[in-house]
Order: C-alpha cells, then structure tokens, then sequence
C-alpha cells in the first residue's frame, strides 16, 4: 500500500512539474513575443511622433537646431530609444545624444533602410546601421520628414536596443520562474500532507486486513471515523466488518465447545453405560434399565444432530422463495396448539386463545413457521409455572400479522435477553435442569424469521415472559 501511495504521489509530482513546465514554456514564448511586438509598436509610435515633430522644424529649415536636438533628446531619455536624423543621402546631421561632439553625426547609415525607405515610404526591421551602434543589431523604425509641399526633406530614425529587452524579459523570466518554483514545492508539500492525512484510514485498512490475514481480528481501524467523506465512511464500515467478523468468530468458537460439549456428554454416557454391560460389571437383572438410558441418549444425540441438519437446510433458503408460498396462520396455529393438549393438561394451565375464526392468509413456509410455533409453545410450556395462563394470540396490524405466545413463570434477566437467540445459548449454564434442550430451538426460530424477512421480539419482566413475531400478510 505504501508503495502505491508513494508511485502515485511521484506520478503527480511528475505531472505538475510537467504542466508547470508547460505553463512557463508557453510563457516564454507568448511573454516574450508580446513584449517585441508592444515594443515595436511603442517604436514605430514615436517614430511617427518625431516625424510630425521634425517636419515643423524642416519647414522653418532648422533640423540642426539646438532647441530641436534637445527635444530629441528629451524625448529618446523618456522613452529609452535612440533618435537620430539624416537627410536624404543617409548622413547623420542630428541625433538624441546631448553632447557636443556626438560620434553619431556625419555617419552614414545603411542602404538598405534607405532603399526601403525610398520604395515603401517607411522602415521597420532589425540592423546593425553599418556599425553606427559598434555591431550592435538594434530594432529600428523611420520615416521620411515631409516639408510644407510635401516633399522628402529628411529621414527620421528610432531605435531600440534589444539586449536591454532582453535583459528586462529575462528578469521577468527569472522572478517567474522563482515564483513557479515556489508554488510548485509549496504545492507538493500541502499535496503530500493531505494525502499522508486522507489515506491515513486506507493504510490503517491495509494493516488491519493483513492481521486479519493471520487470524488476529482484533484489529480496528483508529482514524478519524466521523469524516462526512467516502474514506470516513470505509474506515466506519471497515470496523463494523471487524466488529462482526471477531464476533462471528467468537460465535464459531463457542458453537465448536458447545457441540463438543452437547456431544460429549451422551457418549460418554452411552461409552460407559455400554462397556459396563460388555464387561459385567453391570449386573444383568440392572441391563434393562441402563439400556433404556443408552436409548434415551442415543435418541437425544439424534434430535441433536437432526436439528444442526436443519438449520443447515433453513439458511439455504432466500427470502423471495419462502414468499412464494402462503397459509391460513389462524389454522396452523390452532393446529399447532392442539398437538401440545397432553403437555398442556399436565401442567394444568389455562389456555387464553385469541385466534380470529376467519382465515388469515400470510406468506412463507407453512411447514418453517410451523417449526417456529411449535418451538416457541415448547418452551411457553415447558417454563410456564403450573396452574398458571398460557396466552396464544393472533391479530393483524397494518399490511402484517402478528402471533404472540405468553406465559407466566420466571422471568428471564434482562443481560440474557439480548443473547437469547444465539446458538446453543440456555439461561441454564450447567444444563442439568433441561436435558431434553439443546439451546438450538430459539436460534431456529430467529434463522427461520431472518430468512422470510420477518422479525421477532422477547419481553420478560414481572414474571411474564412474551414472544412475539410477524409474518407478511398476502395481497388479496
């Protein structure tokens, strides 16, 4: 896990040094392409500027006037580009430098501007001037200086020098290119903080699954389980799957002891009630009657084994198919009832039936609700205190019926109540009092109910104990 959190975290790493890349790429080359073009036009604005400027000065036929070279002058310092005059042969008569003996005036410049200059009326380009700038190529723009009549008296020259452009892009470059940088390893840590705390539940997940692995399922995952996020819900419901999965355990444990336990007894008791026969050391007139145990326990151990084999065939069955088929609960249950009149009578109890006597047709498994009545009126009898009232009801409420079963006797804890339908669970730890159970018989009743969608619920309190569970009522 770590090792695909760290790939991923260098995969992103790659990709946004990869767009950042990119960005600048694209920066350098947009960036700079706008800043020669919006200097050539800020060129070739104040070329057309110096032109009117100039023309004022050649009808008065005083290029070379002081007044005018300091205009020039004043002019090339606020906009950093170099101006100079030349008349119409090329020769520099006037220029922005202020001094004097300016190196610039009586220079010639070259044919090739003049050329273009004479043809198109205008000039913008790149050139070295025939080393008016010492080699130096520069941008220049120019114009032809009209007089009154409009004719050609002279040519005006701007020029800028593009190594000062450049060194001010590359400033610029150098600031952005520190910024991006920044940004970007700012980026990368926040990114790698949040990831290590976002993933921090898959990693906990990772761990826990591989103890799991090795039949530890006390793992839980500890991060923060309350985030209103999909990795707040997974870690949630990681802990409820380990929750379940320790208790399933502990449940698969106990459930091995208890039918070690169930098991064990009647064979021992068949062992040794049999060996005691073959060996003589029960006497024959006493056969007989340790026979009859060996029977007893053997017909016990059969119930035992015939009532794990159902439980195995209950929970084979989906819910859908126990739907399909249905019953009259009034009938199964009067019928029911009626196979527990000897056992009834015995304990001399009062039966309170309130059956309806017109049919009531639910869904679900005749015979499996039959087992799950038959189940819980054993029991009703079984533990009802004698000369006390048994109560058996059935009643509709909204699209479901109800059945309840009741008896008066001792009244279940309320710690046992909660564990009263697992496997093989009796109130009665030693399982002396009741030989004849096995503590299956309410887990089948729960497994029953669980498999048809239905539920039932266990009150106990003042010596009255009441099951009670529903069934679906079948549309008419």
């Amino acid at each position: 896990m770590r090792s695909y959190y760290s790939k991923n975290f260098i995969l992103i790493a790659i990709l946004v040094m990869l767009a950042f890349t990119i960005l600048g790429a694209i920066f350098v080359f947009i960036g700079r392409n706008y800043m020669l073009q919006e200097r050539q036009r800020n060129i070739e604005k104040n070329a057309i500027e110096l032109s009117r400027l100039a023309s004022a000065y050649v009808r008065e036929d005083d290029l070379g006037n002081w007044n005018f070279r300091i205009t020039l002058s004043s002019i090339a310092q606020s906009t950093g580009n170099h101006c100079f005059v030349t008349d119409l042969n090329g020769k520099v008569v006037t220029c922005s430098d202020i001094e004097l003996n300016c190196a610039h005036i009586g220079k010639q410049v070259s044919e090739k501007p003049l050329y273009l200059l004479r043809e198109q009326g205008y000039y913008s380009g790149m050139a070295e001037m025939d080393g008016l700038y010492a080699g130096e190529e520069r941008y220049v723009a120019a114009l032809p200086v009209l007089s009154y009549d409009g004719g050609i008296e002279a040519y005006i020259f701007v020029a800028s020098s593009v190594a000062g452009l450049m060194q001010t892009w590359d400033s610029l470059l150098r600031i952005f290119l520190i910024t991006a940088l920044t940004i970007m390893v700012i980026l990368l840590l926040l990114f790698y903080i949040v990831n290590r705390v976002s993933t921090r539940p898959l990693r906990e997940v990772t761990d826990a699954a591989l103890k799991f692995a090795r039949g530890d399922f006390s793992a839980r995952v500890e991060a923060d389980c309350d985030r209103d996020d999909e990795i707040g819900a997974l870690a949630a419901s990681f802990n409820h799957m380990a929750e379940t999965l320790e208790r399933s355990e502990k449940h698969r444990s106990d459930f091995i002891a208890n039918v070690a336990h169930e098991l064990k007894t009647p064979m021992t008791t068949i062992a040794g009630f049999a060996d005691g026969i073959l060996d003589g050391t029960i006497p024959q007139e006493r056969e007989r009657g340790y026979l009859e145990t060996i029977s007893s326990e053997t017909k016990r151990l059969n119930r035992l084994v015939r009532s794990m084999l159902d439980l195995s065939k209950i929970q084979g069955n989906s819910a859908e198919e126990l739907r399909r088929g249905s019953f009259d609960a009034a009938e199964l249950l009067i019928r029911t009832l009626l196979i527990f009149e000897q056992k009834i009578n015995a304990r001399k109890l009062d039966v309170d039936a309130m059956i309806p006597e017109d049919p009531m047709l639910v869904c679900g498994d005749a015979d499996a609700i039959n087992q799950v009545i038959y189940n819980l009126l054993e029991n009703a009898v079984k533990f009802a205190t004698p000369e006390t009232e048994l109560g058996v009801s059935l009643f509709k409420k909204q699209d479901k019926a109800y059945i309840s079963i009741r008896n008066h006797g001792a009244t279940i804890p309320p710690e046992e109540l909660a564990l009263i339908f697992d496997r093989f669970h009796k109130t009665d730890k030693s399982r002396s009092e009741d030989r004849d159970g096995y503590g299956l018989g309410l887990y089948i009743v729960k497994t029953i109910l669980n498999n048809h969608g239905e539920d039932i619920a266990v009150t106990s309190r003042d010596g009255l104990t009441e099951f009670c569970f529903s069934l679906t009522l079948k549309k008419t």
